[in-house]
């Protein structure tokens, strides 16, 4: 997996950038994860934490 760096909008002469993780569709399925699923994240130093949101 690979955090990619897409183009979000362009105002004026700034140009602002979003980051963007691909998870394998294994792990979603692993975690019980479906498309539409509302997550919340938690992030501490060197680690990202997802679960279904309310």
């Amino acid at each position: 997996m690979k955090i990619q760096k897409q183009l979000s909008k362009k105002r004026g002469d700034k140009t602002y950038y979003r980051s963007v993780l691909n998870l394998p569709s294994e792990l979603l399925k692993k975690a019980g994860f479906k498309s539409g699923d509302e997550l919340e994240a938690e992030a501490k130093k060197g680690e990202i934490r997802l679960r279904k949101g309310k």
